[in-house]
């Protein structure tokens, strides 16, 4: 008998994965499930996108590139943060990996293990958490509130910080609150880090692009002049570019780290798929993506503002107003408090499938995720305030 390994015993399954097969087994019944459980934009990757990789394809660019992704493709990244945000880093500082998941579980392969600690506000990504865990670092999760706007303080903070502190992650437009912190806010957590620790911070910022009304995503490296040895920025296609399957996420990091990092993905994966790198490279530079983008954002805009109506509509459901990504993120512990029992029941009764809290570190909450159309999201949530009515 083989035996299992206690890394592999240890680490939980993705929660929304996890909802997602089981919507996908009701499905299979034959029963209409109105699935708000994957963050994955619904919209087709834009064409002049796809257009590139037929062309890479065609040019017979379908072989193995260096482990951490092309020259060309690392240099169009860099370039991209110039023009962005006017950041100045070079090829040498990025590395592409399989997406963005796989560039935050490098990044921490390569910078913390056993005694380690990594700081992890709340309600975090469900992967964060075990991400940490597999190093033999520990996660100190710190506890950001609906009443805070899912906000921790520069107090919480100092008080999270330790001799073993190694890492901040902070996550900015967030999944699964949708909280934008602002530039001020994002400096004053960066300025009681630097003073209080040598560690650095992990800024994912893979939503950067998804913000509405008044909210503007901010690159936290930019914030400090020291933390351009001190800052890993993390984010990737999968969102904004609508490239979920194309699986391109990238670091952007000191040259040490990037090294590192390298050496570990050379060994896990060999190098990231050919074809969607090259496809990349057509989607930072084309001057058609930007209009593709704000096409897409729009409709997440307006997908927002039908979404926010129709949960304010439902009685003792408290809901965080999200100004970035595409989730909404509210609190049904009025209906029951347990939000495992309440998202299992809400899929086989009413059929609607929603994400517990409990796995974002926030019990009492569900995510739903409006990256879908409108007409579902009118359906789905009138299901649901439909079952929540009779009595949960």
């Amino acid at each position: 008998m083989i035996r299992i390994s206690k890394l592999a015993e240890s680490v939980k399954p993705s929660a929304t994965l996890a909802a997602g097969a089981k919507a996908k087994a009701l499905k299979a019944t034959g029963v209409k499930v109105y699935d708000f459980s994957l963050g994955e934009p619904d919209f087709p990757t834009p064409a002049h996108i796809c257009a590139a990789a037929n062309e890479a394809m065609e040019k017979g660019q379908t072989h193995y590139t260096p482990a951490g992704g092309t020259a060309e493709l690392k240099t169009a990244i860099a370039k991209w943060y110039g023009r962005t945000y006017g950041f100045e880093c070079k090829a040498e500082n990025v590395i592409v990996s399989n997406g963005a998941k796989h560039s935050i579980h490098n990044a921490l392969a390569a910078t913390v293990g056993p005694g380690d600690e990594v700081i992890i506000p709340t309600p975090y990504w469900v992967s964060y958490s075990d991400l940490v865990s597999m190093t033999g670092a520990t996660p100190v999760l710190v506890e950001a509130t609906l009443e805070s706007g899912f906000k921790i303080t520069p107090e919480q903070l100092k008080a999270a910080i330790t001799s073993r502190t190694r890492i901040l992650m902070l996550n900015s437009p967030s999944n699964p609150t949708g909280t934008v912190y602002s530039r001020v806010e994002l400096e004053e957590l960066v300025d009681v880090y630097l003073e209080n620790t040598d560690g650095c911070i992990l800024s994912d910022e893979i939503y950067e692009q998804l913000v509405y009304n008044d909210a503007k995503a901010t690159c936290v490296v930019t914030l400090r002049p020291q933390l351009k040895d001190r800052c890993i920025t993390i984010s990737g296609a999968s969102k904004s570019y609508a490239m979920t399957g194309w699986r391109m996420g990238w670091a952007v990091a000191p040259v040490a780290v990037v090294k590192a990092m390298d050496t570990i993905q050379s060994q896990e994966t060999s190098c990231p798929s050919s074809v969607s790198q090259y496809a990349m490279i057509t989607a930072l530079e084309s001057q058609e993506s930007a209009p593709a983008i704000e096409s897409m954002r729009k409709e997440f805009a307006a997908r927002r503002e039908l979404t926010i109506r129709l949960l304010q509509a439902i009685p003792k459901v408290k809901l965080h107003v999200p100004d970035g990504a595409f989730y909404a993120f509210f609190d049904v512990s009025a209906y029951n408090p347990d939000s495992v029992a309440f998202c299992n029941a809400c899929l086989e009764q009413a059929h609607v499938n929603l994400v517990p809290g409990i796995a974002f570190g926030a019990e009492g909450f569900v995510r739903m995720s409006f990256a879908t159309n409108e007409a579902t999201i009118t359906e789905g949530l009138g299901k649901l305030k439909e079952w929540l009515a009779k009595g949960v």
